[in-house]
């Protein structure tokens, strides 16, 4: 039987002056005009075209448009074939039938070899997609046209996990000595960083890291008849500064900003030649507290000595911090009301999503100093906090915030900000006792986003691939394997809420709200937005 499953929908500076970029912006608008040429923008760069070796969803955006996976979302964001022609369950997976005639940029052909090395890629150590192939035990030739990825059980969602699975041409793997993923956590340097060599609707022509990335239209894509886009060339500009891209978007010289600050939404709104587009977005911003170590690395008391012991690893601790986070004090001053408060995990847009529990543990200053005092830290201490200042939309300044609401416990918090290139290879390898985190779930299943931030860590199978705090419960971890093997949508549902309840008890996380994301752009580009905030190329219309 053909199954398919429905998921769930609910900044470098510029120098250029003023009159530079307008007459920059007015020359190259005329000409991208001409020659559908989309020129984007949003505050950091792609972090690398190895498709295993960092799973961040601007960089999965960038990769998205080069390479494919065995099944797609469409518009409406169901699962559709893609390099499978179809698919079917079978007793001890997914049998998979290769579409035929579909070749690499490069010209190569694409085999069942091609696809199962690429997915059994997927599940070695350096890859940071072990937690989305998570309950995918591998996958084998079974002939020259299919191809069986085994899994632990007949559960819908790793068709959702198969579209972020991304197939490789295994040859130029070895031309190139990528046969295994770049390790990006500790700085590994690879020829897939900066090339690539995919089946997808785009070419990667040029990569100057931080300075600019351009593609250019594959018209020799297999679904090049049902392309609903018309853009010929992609540009793709990293700029720090939120109002220097405003600015660029306003001169001309970028035609979309992915990321406009919510200080510069009113004002982009009012101008007649700009379009933004807001809905909900499928991530919830939140802190993760180092609760691993007996002494955290980043602590100490407010005279600047090491704490005897990690304040981290205890919940009253971590309780008192979350109860003195105000929420709707973040979601107004910091995201100018393009957020709504939340103490739950996962979005309002992914299954198992529980309002009442989103809503549990509300702003309580007076608890929370009497908590901190139980614990035994009335005179406080004090932490660094990491967080990229190029990743998500007012990063710094959030944290920044949080620090002004905990020093009202006596906690004081050093921010520690830094570009997002620096910061995830950081915070992955263990390296701090406090970060902040964005997630979303590109399964649209709670499963996802709790095996990757909830889970005990565990290198091999990718649990906790993305629990930077490194919590750890035994309790969680026997819900989340429950949760992988459920099929039914009634239990999973049921043990998904049990997990998300589960930890905002034990405060595995300190969650903060569900931003609002916002495209600006100019008015002739006619895009389809998806809730997790990712820009699909190939669905860009410029009129």
């Amino acid at each position: 039987m053909l199954f398919q499953h429905a998921a769930s929908v609910t900044r470098r500076a510029l120098t250029l002056s003023a009159i530079s970029l307008l007459l920059i912006g007015a020359y190259s608008n005329a000409f991208a005009q001409k020659e559908k040429v989309f020129r984007w923008s949003s505050a950091g760069d792609f972090l690398t075209f190895d498709v295993h070796a960092q799973n961040e969803s601007l960089n999965s955006a960038a990769n998205a448009a080069v390479y494919e996976a065995l099944v797609r979302y469409n518009a409406d964001m169901r699962v559709e074939p893609c390099l499978a022609s179809q698919y079917q369950r079978v007793k001890n997976g997914f049998l998979f039938t290769i579409r035929e005639n579909v070749r690499f940029h490069e010209g190569e052909t694409l085999t069942a070899e091609d696809v199962a090395y690429s997915i059994n890629r997927a599940l070695l150590p350096e890859s940071q997609f072990k937690a989305a192939a998570s309950g995918i035990l591998g996958a084998e030739v079974v002939n020259t046209r299919q191809v069986l990825v085994k899994t632990v059980s007949g559960s819908p969602v790793f068709l959702n996990q198969l579209t972020q699975l991304r197939i490789l041409n295994k040859k130029w793997l070895e031309k190139h000595k990528a046969l295994r993923p770049q390790n990006y956590v500790s700085g590994e340097e690879s020829y897939l960083a900066r090339h690539a060599n995919g089946t997808g609707p785009f070419k990667l022509v040029s990569r100057e890291v931080d300075v600019k990335t351009q593609f250019v239209a594959n018209h020799e894509w297999w679904d090049e008849k049902n392309r609903r886009g018309n853009v010929e060339k992609v540009i793709y500009t990293p700029i720090n500064s939120a109002a220097t891209r405003t600015a660029a978007l306003l001169s001309g010289q970028v035609d979309f900003v992915l990321d406009p600050a919510p200080q510069d939404i009113a004002r982009l709104e009012r101008n007649d030649s700009i379009r933004v587009l807001s809905r909900a977005e499928d991530r919830v911003m939140m802190i993760a507290l180092d609760q691993y170590r007996d002494q955290t690395p980043y602590a100490s008391d407010l005279d600047g000595k090491p704490l005897s012991a990690n304040p981290f690893k205890d919940v009253r601790v971590r309780q008192a911090l979350s109860l003195a986070v105000n929420r709707q004090a973040l979601v107004k001053s910091i995201m100018r009301g393009k957020a709504v408060a939340t103490n739950t995990v996962i979005s309002d847009s992914v299954f198992g999503y529980d309002s009442q529990i989103a809503q549990t543990g509300q702003y309580d200053l007076p608890k929370a100093k009497a908590l901190l005092k139980e614990a035994g830290f009335e005179k406080g201490f004090a932490f660094t906090l990491d967080t990229p200042n190029n990743r998500w939309v007012n990063d710094e300044n959030l944290c920044k915030a949080l620090a002004s609401m905990w020093a009202k416990l006596n906690v004081k918090v050093n921010v520690h900000s830094m570009p997002r290139a620096q910061y995830f290879p950081k915070v992955l390898s263990f390296d701090t006792s406090a970060g902040l985190v964005g997630w979303g779930s590109s399964t649209f299943d709670a499963y996802y986003p709790l095996q990757s931030l909830s889970a005990t860590y565990d290198g091999a199978s990718g649990a906790g691939i993305s629990n930077i705090g490194r919590a750890s419960d035994k309790q969680m971890d026997a819900l989340l394997k429950k949760l992988n093997l459920a099929e039914d949508l009634n239990e999973r549902e049921a043990i998904a809420r049990q997990a998300l309840s589960l930890e905002q008890k034990r405060v595995l996380h300190i969650p903060l709200l569900q931003p609002m994301f916002s495209w600006a752009m100019k008015k002739n580009i006619d895009p389809i937005v998806r809730p997790d905030n990712k820009l699909t190329l190939e669905w860009i219309v410029m009129h």
